[in-house]
């Protein structure tokens, strides 16, 4: 026999196999806490009807036992001989009046009066059946002596009424009314159980029609998930998913602590793993199985160097963003002027309606295009919703996005969480490159959430506010023995903002690459509208070939004494004529 507790903590096969003993059909079709159930019911019924069993083989066996002392009192009470032959049968004879059935409990023996009895709906009947037992010595002719022990003692009890010949053999033959009908117990015993079978039948035609219905499967690592683990700080975390922003939603996964203590996650970690669907009481899906982590085997990421532990260098390889099919003029005055390499910390300096987002767009897809092996993301803050949908369909990367009517603290949360993401990518040996647009409005975040201080620098800047958007920006870097996380920011100037101006000159010299665009040039619909004279990038002679770098100290000689205007109209027209920059550069010397 199994009790509840027993059976829960069970699994479902072996629940199944117990099943399968105590005859329960179909056991595939129902879940375990209704295979639980079943088994209990049957059990029940397994338990009544050895009960039953055993109170129909007592009420046969009272006879023989019982009947040697009825022959030895009627032989003592001078009874016709031939009665001793009904002590080995038991002889029911039929009353011709209805009366009402009694049984009797194996427990007489001992027992001064007879136990009492539940008679069957005949009340008239019932308060007449106690005086039987105790006062009538009527005699009741031909009645077969077969009476049980228990009458013995209480014939005893009433001496001053003699007992004739035949007074016992009516009191065998109420009893044998009595014993008689035990062979029908059985069936009132059954009754209870007829009663509790009848809702397991129904459970199951039910369960056995849901079955049909929906057929049930057991999806435990059937789903591959992957997320960015968020930490909590009760230790355990959650997988956000990329589709909401790595915000709260319906998608998140849930990763227990001893899961974040062995893997050794952090904050950032990308996680592929398999899930299961949520039990009853459970809210989220729970990760099962780790597969992955940033890419990497598990065993790789439990021993990595912590990124503010990586060496970091000046970048040294260049991003190629000329070479594919779609390249601009645009991209190509980028990569001659201010060229971008792996780790490169840059500064888009500009007015606003200068095409700063569209020169982003052209050049993330030039990274897209030519380094597959690098890992696109843009983060998109404090921007049109309309601008938000044209980077996601026009840009071959992830892209993170929180609009302007969205709150500064959902704002500064994004850039939290991508900015750990690039970080734990980069451990692993990743190259990362982040376009991030603007910088100055998520200064402007950060400085909205920021608590304060009592410190307030001119425009309204708290004097604590830029410290986290410079680690944001001060995190790019080429590291040393593989990796490097690339961002290349946009700053807005001549906003007309006070603190715009001040947010700006507290991020500019931080950069490695600054690439200007003049609010003139874009006036007259000259695209791209770079300043060519006063973008550059620091030790670009890292980056170019030595050929290739003297050719564009001459380059830039000849532009020096061109305004913006005509030296952006010279390099169009030259541009125009060549397909690619080495062309143009060769160009140069017939010119």
């Amino acid at each position: 026999m199994y009790d509840i507790l027993e059976l829960n903590n069970k699994l479902l096969t072996e629940l199944r196999d117990i099943a399968k003993e105590l005859n329960i059909k179909k056991v595939e079709s129902f879940k375990k806490q209704d295979l639980i159930y079943q088994i209990l019911d049957q059990q029940a019924i397994q338990a009544s009807e050895i009960k039953a069993k055993k109170i129909v083989g007592k009420g046969k066996g009272e006879g023989p036992e019982t009947a040697p002392a009825p022959r030895a009192a009627e032989e003592h009470s001078k009874v016709h001989p031939d009665a001793s032959k009904g002590q080995r049968k038991r002889i029911t004879i039929e009353k011709k009046e209805p009366g009402p059935l009694f049984t009797t409990r194996p427990d007489q023996r001992q027992g001064s009066q007879p136990d009492q009895v539940e008679p069957k709906p005949a009340p008239a009947v019932t308060p007449a059946q106690p005086s039987i037992f105790r006062n009538s010595p009527a005699p009741v002719a031909t009645a077969p002596a077969s009476a049980p022990v228990e009458s013995a003692p209480e014939v005893q009890e009433v001496p001053p009424v003699p007992a004739p010949a035949f007074s016992r053999p009516e009191r065998k033959e109420k009893e044998n009314d009595e014993t008689a009908p035990v062979v029908v117990k059985p069936a009132r015993n059954f009754e209870p159980k007829l009663k509790s079978e009848q809702p397991s039948e129904e459970a199951k035609t039910k369960e056995n029609g849901d079955a049909k219905k929906q057929e049930i499967y057991d999806f435990d690592g059937f789903i591959t998930s992957t997320g960015v683990l968020e930490i909590m700080q009760e230790g355990y975390g959650f997988l956000r998913s990329a589709d909401y922003n790595y915000l709260n939603s319906p998608d998140d996964v849930y990763v227990s602590q001893s899961q974040i203590k062995l893997f050794g996650l952090k904050t950032g970690d990308t996680v592929t793993g398999s899930v299961r669907p949520p039990k009853e009481g459970e809210k989220f899906f729970p990760l099962i199985k780790v597969l992955h982590i940033n890419g990497r085997d598990p065993e790789f990421v439990r021993d990595r160097v912590p990124f503010d532990y990586l060496t970091p260098l000046f970048p040294n390889q260049k991003f190629d963003i000329t070479s594919h099919p779609e390249c601009t003029v645009s991209t190509r005055i980028v990569d001659m002027f201010c060229p971008i390499g792996k780790g490169q910390r840059g500064l888009i300096v500009s007015q606003p309606k200068t095409g700063k987002t569209v020169l982003l767009k052209e050049i993330a897809n030039a990274i897209a295009a030519n380094h597959p092996e690098v890992y696109l993301m843009v983060l998109l803050i404090d921007e049109r919703p309309e601008e938000v949908t044209d980077m996601t369909r026009g840009v071959n990367g992830e892209v993170i996005s929180s609009t302007f009517d969205e709150p500064a603290e959902k704002h500064v949360r994004i850039a939290a969480i991508v900015m750990e993401k690039a970080k734990r990518l980069v451990e692993c040996g990743h190259d990362v490159v982040i376009l991030l647009d603007s910088i100055t409005r998520l200064a402007r975040a950060y400085n909205t959430v920021q608590p304060a201080s009592g410190k307030v620098l001119s425009g309204g800047v708290d004097a604590n506010a830029l410290h986290k958007p410079k680690r944001f920006f001060g995190a790019a870097r080429n590291i040393e023995n593989g990796g490097s996380l690339t961002i290349l920011a946009t700053a807005l100037i001549d906003t007309g903002s006070k603190m715009d101006e001040v947010i700006f000159e507290e991020f500019k010299g931080t950069g490695n690459m600054e690439l200007q665009l003049d609010r003139k040039l874009a006036n007259k619909r000259i695209w791209p509208a770079v300043d060519i004279q006063g973008s550059s990038t620091r030790r670009e002679d890292l980056l170019h070939p030595k050929d290739f770098l003297s050719k564009m100290w001459v380059l830039r000689n000849f532009l020096s004494d061109m305004n913006p205007v005509e030296a952006m109209e010279f390099m169009r027209d030259k541009l125009a004529g060549t397909r690619t920059n080495e062309e143009f550069l060769i160009s140069m010397n017939s010119q």
